[in-house]
C-alpha cells in the first residue's frame, strides 16, 4: 500500500468515526421537540427515572443517553472516554425487542468496534442477543455497553465497576441495590424508563416518595400529550381502549392503588412550585397537626389578594417535645419576618385534641405552645370528607384552574399528597397524613384574602411595637 492510499483510509475511516448518524442528528433538534425528553437528558442528578405510559417516548430518551455517554457527546454533561455502563431489561427477549433495537438505531455501524454476541451473529446484530458492544469514543477511547436481564438473578450484577446504568422498565429491589454499588466508586449515573404497572412498588417510594430524601433522585412523569410525535386522534383511540385503570400508569404513567389517590387533582407540575418572596400583606396562618411520638407537622400558609393559597414554609419532626417544635416554628418564622398578634406572640391553628390534659403531663399542648409564645387556636373543623372535598376544590376548581400552590421545600407535604388513597372501606388510609390533616384545618377556616394596605409611618410602626410590650408585661404578671 502507497503512502497515499494508506493516508486516504486514515482520512475515511476519521470522517466515518465522526460521521453523524442522521436519527441522533435529528432527535430533538427540529421544529418538533419532546420537551420532557430533554428535561431528563439536562437533569445533572445521578438517580434519574422516566415514568410513562407506553408510546409516550421514554425509553428513546433512555437509549439516546446511552449512546450520548459512551461516544463522549452528551451536550448537557462533562465527557470522558473509556466510558463502562450495563443497559438492563427484564429478560433477554425483551431487551433483543427494545433496549438494544434503539441503541443500535442511534449507533453508526462505523462507530462500533467490536460486537460481543450471547447468541446470533455480529453482522446481523439486532436479531440476535446482545452481550456487550465496543464504542469508539470521539476522545480517543473505547466505550463498553454492557447489556444484562433480571432474569440472571442478582449474582450477575456483581464486581464490576460503572460509569452508568440504564434501566428499561423496573428491576427488582436487590439487582436496582447492587447496581447501585456498581456506580458508587465512579460517581456513576442510574437512570430508569418505566411504565408503572406494579402497583406502589419499591419504585413508589424509593424514587417517586424518595423516602430516603436523597438530593441526587430525580423523576418525571411523561404521558401521551407530552410526545409531540402522537396524533390526537392516535391518542383517543388507544384511550378508548383502556379502562381507568389502566389509563392511569399505560396513559399517564403515575402509580396506582386498588383504591386509587385520595387527591387525583394533584398535579406536581402545576401545584408545586420555586419558593419566592411572598408579600407581607399576604401572611395569613400557622397550622400545626402535633405529634410527639409521631411527627408534628406544621406548615405557614400565605393567600394573595385573589385568594390563591401558598404553603411557604414547613417543619416537620417527631420525638420532640413541645419546646423544641416551638423553638423550630419560630426560628422559621423569623427568617419569613412572619407577623405577630397584637400580645407579640406568634398564632396557630392546632387539632382540637391538643386541648386535652393527659396523665403524662399537667398541661395540655396547648398550654405548653402557649408557654413558648406560640397562641394555638384548637377550634378547627374536623370533618373530614367536607375537608378532603375542599382541598380537591382549591387544587382544581370547576373551571380546572389550581388555588393551592406549595413551595417546592415542602417536602414532607408534597410527599403526602403523592401516597394518600382510599382503603377498601371507602375511607382514607390513615397513614403518613399528619401534614395533610393540618392543611385542611387551614384551608376549613375559610381563609380571606388579604386587601393591600397603605405603608406605615415610623411612627405608626413605634406605636404599636410599645403597645405590643406593654401587652406582653401585663401577660406575664398575670401568669
Amino acid at each position: 500500500m502507497s503512502y497515499i492510499e494508506e493516508r486516504i483510509q486514515i482520512v475515511d475511516r476519521y470522517i466515518n468515526d465522526f460521521l453523524p448518524n442522521k436519527f441522533l442528528a435529528s432527535y430533538n433538534t427540529g421544529e418538533i421537540i419532546h420537551q420532557k425528553q430533554l428535561d431528563f437528558h439536562k437533569c445533572k442528578k445521578r438517580n434519574r427515572w422516566v415514568f410513562g405510559g407506553n408510546r409516550s417516548g421514554k425509553s428513546e430518551c433512555g437509549a439516546v443517553e446511552v449512546v450520548y455517554m459512551a461516544r463522549g457527546i452528551h451536550p448537557f454533561r462533562d465527557n470522558k472516554k473509556n466510558v463502562s455502563g450495563w443497559v438492563v431489561s427484564l429478560s433477554k427477549q425483551v431487551q433483543r425487542d427494545v433496549a438494544q433495537q434503539k441503541i443500535l438505531h442511534y449507533l453508526n455501524p462505523a462507530w462500533i468496534k467490536k460486537i460481543v454476541m450471547q447468541s446470533g451473529s455480529e453482522e446481523c446484530a439486532e436479531s440476535g442477543i446482545v452481550d456487550f458492544i465496543l464504542v469508539k469514543n470521539i476522545f480517543g477511547g473505547l466505550s463498553k455497553i454492557g447489556f444484562k436481564s433480571c432474569d440472571q438473578g442478582r449474582e450477575k450484577f456483581q464486581g464490576a465497576s460503572l460509569d452508568f446504568v440504564w434501566f428499561d422498565e423496573e428491576p427488582p429491589f436487590d439487582i436496582y441495590r447492587e447496581c447501585q454499588m456498581r456506580v458508587l466508586d465512579r460517581q456513576g449515573d442510574i437512570f430508569g424508563t418505566m411504565t408503572p404497572l406494579k402497583g406502589l412498588t419499591w419504585v413508589y417510594n424509593e424514587i417517586y416518595l424518595n423516602i430516603n430524601n436523597s438530593p441526587e433522585v430525580w423523576y418525571e412523569n411523561i404521558q401521551w400529550e407530552d410526545n409531540p410525535f402522537l396524533s390526537k386522534e392516535e391518542i383517543q383511540l388507544l384511550s378508548q381502549s383502556l379502562s381507568a385503570d389502566e389509563l392511569e400508569s399505560r396513559k399517564y404513567g403515575k402509580f396506582t392503588f386498588l383504591g386509587g389517590q385520595v387527591y387525583s387533582e394533584f398535579n406536581e407540575n402545576v401545584h408545586i412550585i420555586e419558593p419566592f418572596d411572598i408579600p407581607v400583606e399576604w401572611q395569613d396562618n400557622i397550622s400545626i397537626d402535633p405529634g410527639l411520638n409521631n411527627p408534628l407537622s406544621a406548615h405557614f400558609y400565605a393567600i394573595d389578594y385573589d385568594g390563591n393559597v401558598f404553603v411557604v414554609a414547613e417543619h416537620f419532626e417527631a420525638k420532640k417535645d413541645v419546646a423544641y417544635h416551638s423553638a423550630k416554628i419560630k426560628e422559621i418564622a423569623k427568617k419569613l419576618n412572619w407577623h405577630t398578634a397584637s400580645n407579640g406572640m406568634y398564632t396557630a391553628l392546632i387539632d382540637s385534641a391538643a386541648s386535652q390534659r393527659t396523665l403524662a403531663s399537667q398541661k395540655s399542648v396547648v398550654e405548653l405552645f402557649y408557654d413558648n409564645d406560640i397562641l394555638v387556636n384548637p377550634k378547627v373543623n374536623k370533618d373530614m370528607f367536607a375537608g378532603i372535598s375542599t382541598v380537591k376544590r382549591y387544587l382544581k376548581d370547576g373551571e380546572g384552574k389550581a388555588h393551592l400552590f406549595i413551595f417546592k421545600n415542602c417536602v414532607n407535604l408534597i410527599k403526602e399528597f403523592k401516597s394518600y388513597f382510599w382503603g377498601d372501606d371507602d375511607l382514607p388510609i390513615k397513614k403518613d397524613d399528619h401534614a395533610l390533616d393540618e392543611l385542611r384545618y387551614y384551608l376549613m377556616s375559610k381563609p380571606q384574602p388579604h386587601l393591600p394596605t397603605k405603608e406605615k409611618s415610623l411612627i405608626e410602626l413605634e406605636k404599636e411595637k410599645l403597645i405590643r410590650k406593654l401587652r406582653r408585661k401585663k401577660i406575664n404578671n398575670f401568669i
